[in-house]
């Protein structure tokens, strides 16, 4: 039995896809046959990502936009549905941490959170109703944290903007179930990428992590994926209004 071939010329768009788990989702769904247009920052990295996406797929695309922005989000939704020639899919990947004591944290590091991690998901996801509420269809996607379920030093923005996020879905979906728009989330634990190398370098930091983990190591970007495309596939079609944690049993303890 062949997996995942209802999402060939599904139409998905990823923020955050140039790099780390976002990158790793872009690819996976290009793989498949799907359309994809990711979003970021840096120019540079969204050329090059684009590029080894049209190596799956020649119909493939990138939008720089930044999401604390709305004007830029909404343009960045329009872009993305012009070039694609319609939205299915949306991944609200982009995320931000600026990890600080309490007692550190400027009202710049929460405005730069807040904005990114709930303010920029609750935007992109609102923009792209107006292409998924009249076809009466769409998954919406959304990249939490076990930081949403759980507390830990040096988070309490970060761990502030995802609990908003996983109850941000929890609403959309009860308000868009009607238009049959399914939409969930996926939260992840620490991940071994780019982003998180300079933060495991602190050994006692690293074996903290490692042992509120009951299977001993970090997900890898895979592991996020896998999730990602079972929500965004027919096996998930009667899933709203959830998160699944891939967190390798953290907040099982």
């Amino acid at each position: 039995m062949e997996y995942f071939n209802e999402l060939q010329g599904q139409k998905v768009l990823v923020t955050g896809g140039s790099k780390g788990i976002g990158k790793d989702i872009a690819v996976a769904f290009a793989k498949l046959g799907a359309m994809v247009t990711i979003t970021g920052r840096n120019k540079p990295s969204l050329s090059d990502t684009t590029q080894e996406l049209k190596k799956h797929n020649p119909e493939c695309y990138s939008v720089a936009a930044d999401v604390q922005n709305v004007s830029e989000i909404y343009k960045m939704v329009d872009d993305a549905a012009s070039l694609m020639g319609g939205l299915d899919v949306v991944v609200n990947n982009a995320g931000v941490n600026i990890p600080k004591p309490v007692m550190d944290v400027t009202e710049e590091d929460w405005d730069s959170i807040i904005d990114t991690n709930l303010k920029g998901t609750f935007f992109c996801s609102q923009r792209a109703g107006k292409y998924m509420i009249p076809q009466s269809r769409g998954k919406i996607i959304n990249i939490v944290s076990q930081m949403a379920f759980v507390g830990y030093i040096k988070r309490a923005a970060y761990c502030s903007s995802k609990g908003g996020a996983v109850q941000l879905t929890k609403a959309l979906a009860v308000e868009w179930a009607p238009n049959n728009i399914k939409v969930n989330a996926v939260a992840p634990t620490f991940i071994q990428t780019e982003f998180t190398a300079n933060m495991f370098k602190d050994e006692e930091f690293y074996q903290d992590v490692l042992n509120r983990i009951p299977l001993g190591k970090l997900a890898q970007p895979s592991d996020v994926t896998g999730a990602v495309l079972y929500l965004a596939s027919d096996m998930a079609n009667f899933i709203t209004g959830e998160t699944i944690k891939v967190d390798g049993g953290w907040t099982a303890i």
